[in-house]
């Protein structure tokens, strides 16, 4: 398998040594979820950086971002340009927090601020596909999560695959083509917390708290990288 990843921001550098990127973090989770087979390439679309086909590739992965997938900006104007053209290939699609609004966008589906405000920390989102390969009959997924925008409607042609009272539409499919999740996989407890204290003044101290103790308990980031993998091979159903 060639994947593609296309990395839509850039972190804090006091902790590039030890994360990378979003991009480094995609790599890593799918690797620990049984992808070490899998040849990664990866891409900054900030410095318009693409490869010059999408052709060889058996999916293209798009990471979160701070930006918005709905802005104006050069970057994610050309991001969705070239996204649109991706959905008309065989190409697979894989987005995460950003890049699947960025996604569901392109599919025509409305993309916003979503309306009860960030959503940060670990949450449980229901699982509505059990069967779907990688899944192991769960019914739930715990993730850990960090966004004030979301898809506000089902993209059309999309499955509906994960929800929450705060998110309702947390993951979603198009069959084989298309698979994207609001929360986010890659993410490990350590750099959650960094995000919660570098937003804690916009998120206010009982949010701030609540969110810092959630992430006491476990998540499922490598769980459903598997389903991703998974996705990505042909063994999923939707």
């Amino acid at each position: 398998m060639k994947i593609c990843i296309l990395d839509n921001d850039t972190i804090d550098p006091a902790l590039v040594p030890t994360y990378g990127n979003y991009a480094a973090m995609m790599e890593r989770v799918l690797r620990d979820a049984g992808a070490t087979h899998w040849a990664m390439e990866r891409f900054s679309t900030p410095e318009f950086q693409y490869p010059d086909s999408f052709d060889s590739y058996d999916a293209v992965l798009l990471t979160g971002s701070k930006a918005d997938s709905f802005s104006d900006e050069p970057w994610v104007v050309e991001l969705r340009r070239r996204v649109t053209a991706l959905l008309d290939t065989d190409t697979k699609l894989l987005g995460v927090c950003f890049g699947h609004q960025l996604i569901a966008l392109c599919m025509g589906a409305k993309v916003g601020r979503a309306p009860q405000g960030w959503v940060t920390g670990r949450n449980t989102y229901t699982w509505h596909a059990s069967d779907m390969a990688a899944s192991d009959n769960r019914d739930s997924f715990a993730l850990l999560a960090s966004h004030q925008d979301q898809v506000l409607e089902l993209p059309p042609g999309a499955t509906l695959l994960a929800s929450s009272d705060r998110c309702p539409i947390s993951a979603y499919a198009r069959g084989q083509e298309v698979l994207c999740i609001q929360p986010h996989p890659e993410f490990v407890k350590d750099y959650s917390a960094h995000l919660l204290h570098k937003r804690r003044h916009v998120l206010g101290d009982e949010h701030f708290s609540a969110s810092l103790q959630s992430l006491e308990q476990d998540h499922e980031g490598i769980d459903f990288a598997k389903v991703m993998v998974a996705f990505v091979e042909g063994r999923a159903s939707v």
